[in-house]
């Protein structure tokens, strides 16, 4: 007999929203309560920004890796009393078009929707009630009496490390994989766009692109209308 669960798991940045966590940090950093920290964080993210880009296209992994390091001496009290305003001024502005369409169309397909992003909790409650998620697998930072050092818990979220958690999501919800959906924007995200049973390239980078027309994935781009974003059937 079929499973009867079926996930359907979404990346975040890029597929749903067009912000990402440079930007939401940025937002962040400014916003710090001391002037010459915030200064000082600020420009030390602009002048990394070419080698971050670097970064990120040759590994995600790493680039999470690296890039979550900058909220060491930030408190997790400071961090969590911004989560409403990060999601009010960045990330609702920055949601794509054809978003909440897709979410619910598979919602109305009986799919469980899973969030699988390498952004940190503290970030994703409102955009987990926004878009209706059921679960979501993120990245967590570590505190140490409160305040974050730049490490993130194990496993982080990124590349083959979304795999794994999709197949631990699977195995509680006693879904069989080949029977799910994921969903991306990234090159980086290959490995969880080929474990799923179906594949969706969304709003992709060249590279994606060129991988999904060579596969005969189905290709989306959120950035348009709801109208004019729906998969073929």
């Amino acid at each position: 007999m079929a499973n009867s669960v079926r996930i359907a798991f979404y990346d975040l940045d890029g597929t749903l929203v067009s912000s990402n966590i440079v930007t939401r940090y940025a937002f962040l950093v400014r916003r710090l309560p001391s002037r010459a920290e915030a200064g000082w964080k600020f420009l030390r993210l602009i002048a990394g920004v070419p080698s971050y880009l670097a970064l990120n296209y040759y590994s995600r992994r790493l680039f999470n890796e690296l890039f979550f390091r900058e909220y060491r001496g930030i408190t997790q009290e400071w961090l969590e009393q911004f989560t409403l305003p990060l999601f009010e001024r960045v990330i609702l502005p920055s949601i794509y078009p054809g978003a909440r369409a897709l979410l619910n169309r598979d919602r109305s397909e009986g799919f469980h929707l899973a969030l699988v992003t390498g952004e940190l909790d503290f970030a994703l409650g409102p955009v987990v009630k926004h878009f209706g998620f059921n679960s979501c697998i993120s990245n967590r930072m570590i505190f140490e009496n409160g305040t974050a050092t730049g490490k993130l818990m194990p496993p982080l979220i990124a590349e083959a490390e979304k795999v794994r958690a999709m197949a631990k999501a699977c195995r509680e919800a006693g879904a069989d994989i080949a029977q799910c959906k994921a969903y991306s924007d990234s090159f980086s995200d290959i490995p969880m766009l080929e474990a799923s049973g179906h594949p969706v390239a969304v709003n992709p980078d060249r590279r994606l692109n060129k991988m999904a027309l060579e596969r005969g994935w189905p290709v989306l781009d959120l950035r348009a209308s709801a109208e004019s974003s729906a998969i073929p059937e």
